[in-house]
């Protein structure tokens, strides 16, 4: 039976408060499913019991540790395939052409869950011979959730995992066995900084971007928040760069300023002097 109005309303004002996401209603099994099994690893006999110690206390690492359990992760190795077709055949190949004299180039993925995108991103780049000599060539990977985060910096994936879009001949190249798990070699780890950004609050130290991948969050946030982040987005990005968003994001009518670009078979969006 899921949860009750009131817990329901608690979890989803809490999940608002911090991260900006909008759980809908309707969603209770949602929040039921998500926060089970961290009720019963805490020695709750229910849900309903959790939120109820919840509410008593103030804001703590417990409520912390909810928001990381809300937080949609679904993610796979070269998920959609297309964007990675772009980046590899068109949009690293043009930028590295434009980026020749200062031999800079950064990659933000917004949303990295546990990490499959942006080492994804830096297979691509490896494949394509980046860093070249004298190039500083970086991916920064963030995320809301602490605790993916520390699994994407650990880079540790089950057969499982491994076996949802990561070619074998990757496999093999850029992964190596350890134990039950496959472990990624130290020469994709170094070009990816990770680091806890909420997207709906400041990015403190992000630096100027050639490429934003921030696909598949957008549509957890409100009208407003949306609007805000792509408004941010577009101050960090170059005047050349381009921002992916998941299949079933835009920027029309949130933030008319960016370009619609076909790149191949993806989808990319541009500020309006690209």
């Amino acid at each position: 039976m899921p949860i009750g109005t009131a817990e329901f309303n608690y979890i989803r004002d809490l999940v608002r408060q911090q991260s900006a996401i909008v759980i809908e209603p309707g969603k209770e099994y949602l929040v039921e499913s998500r926060l089970a099994s961290l009720a019963r690893g805490e020695g709750f006999a229910s849900v309903e019991q959790f939120i109820a110690q919840l509410r008593s206390r103030p804001q703590n690492g417990l409520h912390r540790r909810v928001i990381d359990a809300m937080t949609t992760n679904e993610t796979s190795f070269f998920r959609d395939v297309h964007p990675f077709d772009a980046l590899r055949q068109v949009v690293i190949p043009e930028l590295a052409a434009r980026r020749q004299a200062e031999k800079t180039l950064t990659i933000w993925c917004g949303a990295c869950s546990s990490g499959q995108e942006p080492y994804t991103i830096a297979m691509v780049l490896r494949e394509l011979g980046h860093p070249f000599p004298g190039w500083t060539v970086r991916v920064v990977a963030t995320d809301l959730s602490t605790e993916m985060l520390e699994r994407a910096k650990g880079g540790r994936y089950s057969q499982l995992e491994v076996n949802r879009g990561l070619p074998a001949a990757f496999l093999v190249k850029y992964f190596q066995k350890t134990g039950a798990e496959w472990s990624v070699k130290d020469e994709l780890r170094k070009l990816i900084d990770f680091r806890p950004i909420n997207l709906a609050e400041p990015w403190a130290g992000m630096p100027s971007c050639d490429i934003v991948f921030m696909r598949n969050v957008l549509i957890y946030f409100d009208v407003p928040t949306k609007r805000d982040i792509l408004g941010r987005v577009r101050r960090l990005l170059r005047p050349d760069g381009y921002l992916f968003l998941g299949g079933a994001e835009t920027t029309l009518n949130l933030d008319d300023s960016y370009r619609r670009a076909p790149v191949g078979k993806a989808v990319a969006y541009r500020p309006p002097e690209a």
